[in-house]
């Protein structure tokens, strides 16, 4: 059964043609994995579908009363209200309903007996609403799912107004699973989450009753929840049946089939144009030639099968450090008060390491701390001589209307604006990104902006907060590719092992560091 019919949806943005003429219907407890190269259109599609932004073109019905629930990427959050209170207006229905219920059990002391029995009935109406929705539970289901994104650890009497983009994004996470509308539409939703708590959230949403369409560049995920996936490219839609493993082994075939087909056709075309070309003005073979110019006009062309640019990303050592490249001695991390113990350790030049723990344990705040954008509490941080570190944020929300050539070339004004172009260019970012304003970029394409920053940076030690989120799987494999080969120092937080386990010579678990003496 449908619940949801897309039919010739186009979009643009502005004059650039995002997506033409998609189609597709959402079943009854299907599990959509929406896929593509960053810049596809896969975050604007949702937005579509949602009612978030009206399409130039085409119908999107929703059948029946469905609720729909939708996971933007960015999002503002009022304050002063607590998360408790927050995720506390997931339930707002029926608080409302209990209210109802309270005046109605205030009223009965004064009415008629007509009145009364009205009153009663409806009061057992609501009585029977919350029972049935577990009312009585919701501070027992909010813990629930606080604990499992990892947003307990926040307190949940913490203002919403205090929390950082990533925090804030679990949050909207939180409500809308507590909600449990019939269409779940997420994007991203892993972003930001640590191992664990992906691990929660896929045993969730494996058991989630109800539709969703998900986007996520974490394959291992997405193979675990999903059922069908529909992959966004060339402007286009296609659906195939199974996990991304399987797309991937379908799509795999679909491609090296046109490409066959393409090279065929072309072979074809290519003799009946020489045939043409060569006996069209001979009188004894022109009627000949005639007819198989109307085949050849006959013909319908197959499209050449557009190759995306793949990135290709390096970074250089551009001078060499001392063999102690920082040295943390009783290190106290955190804001008003420490986050966890002292922790003391060398980070010795060519050291490639991985640091790991709970959501909220203080990885980024640790990374910050040495960086000196946050004050310790206590303790030493020691440089080596000659150390240049590159710092790649987790977080960046940016409105600006620079051009990324015109952000990089303003950080690198050395450089000439070919060289800037060409950079931005081995990042996997054509013509129409590299001149288009910022704010307009998908999350992907402005990662990429950011690691085309951050290979120009003169450094040889690179900090890390996440850099694989929003990037699609080519550009993951390409940054992995480049930092197993990088030869300098490496500190990296990342929730994905399989993007690190491989390349790292040490993994650090936070809580273990922070008892080394």
């Amino acid at each position: 059964m449908s619940i949801l019919n897309v039919t010739n949806v186009t979009h643009y943005f502005g004059d650039k043609l995002v997506f033409k003429d998609i189609e597709f219907s959402l079943l009854k407890n299907e599990r959509v994995g929406l896929v593509g190269a960053n810049g596809s259109g896969k975050s604007t599609l949702l937005n579509v579908i949602s009612g978030e932004i009206l399409p130039d073109s085409g119908e999107i019905e929703w059948i029946g009363s469905s609720r729909v629930g939708f996971l933007e990427q960015h999002h503002d959050l009022p304050p002063g209200v607590t998360i408790r209170g927050y995720l506390g207006k997931a339930f707002q229905h029926l608080y409302d309903a209990e209210n109802e219920m309270l005046r109605l059990s205030e009223k009965m002391g004064d009415c008629s007996p007509g009145e009364l029995e009205q009153q009663l009935k409806r009061f057992g109406e609501i009585q029977d609403l919350l029972e049935r929705h577990e009312f009585y539970l919701i501070d027992a289901k909010i813990e629930e799912i606080a604990n499992g994104l990892g947003i307990m650890a926040l307190g949940l009497e913490t203002d919403v107004d205090q929390l950082s983009g990533g925090q804030r994004t679990k949050l909207l996470l939180a409500k809308l699973l507590l909600e449990k509308p019939e269409i779940l539409l997420l994007d991203e939703p892993t972003n930001y989450l640590d191992y664990e708590h992906i691990t929660w959230l896929t045993e969730y949403l494996k058991g989630y009753p109800y539709s969703f369409i998900l986007v996520s560049h974490d394959t291992d995920f997405m193979n675990a929840v999903v059922n069908i996936v529909y992959h966004l490219e060339h402007k286009r839609l296609t659906r195939y049946l199974g996990n991304y493993q399987q797309f991937l082994k379908t799509y795999e075939f679909r491609k090296q089939q046109q490409h066959i087909a393409y090279s065929r056709q072309q072979q074809e075309i290519q003799k009946l144009e020489t045939y043409i070309a060569k006996n069209k003005v001979r009188a004894s073979t022109s009627k000949q030639a005639k007819s198989r110019e109307k085949k050849l006009l006959k013909i319908d062309r197959i499209q050449q099968p557009d190759r995306m640019p793949k990135p290709k990303f390096s970074f250089q050592i551009h001078e060499r450090s001392t063999s102690t490249v920082v040295e943390i001695k009783d290190l106290q991390i955190g804001y008003e008060r420490a986050l966890v113990d002292p922790m003391t350790f060398v980070l010795k030049r060519g050291q490639k390491v991985a640091i790991t723990g709970y959501n909220g344990i203080g990885k980024s705040t640790t990374l910050k701390t040495i960086l000196g954008e946050i004050s310790p509490i206590d303790g030493e941080i020691t440089f080596g001589q000659k150390v240049f570190p590159a710092y790649f944020a987790q977080e960046w929300h940016t409105q600006s209307e620079q051009t990324p050539i015109e952000y990089i070339w303003g950080m690198h004004s050395m450089k000439t604006q070919k060289e800037i172009r060409q950079a931005l260019a081995r990042c996997g970012l054509q013509t129409e990104h590299i001149f288009s304003p910022l704010a307009s970029l998908s999350g992907g394409e402005q990662t990429k902006v950011r690691i085309c920053q951050l290979m120009l940076e003169r450094s040889n030690w690179l900090i890390l907060d996440e850099p694989t989120n929003h990037l699609d799987i080519q550009a993951k494999e390409a940054l992995q590719i480049a930092l197993q080969q990088y030869e300098g120092t490496i500190l990296l937080v990342s929730h994905e092992p399989s993007f690190y386990q491989d390349w790292v010579s040490d993994v650090w678990d936070l809580e273990t560091l922070c008892g080394i003496k």
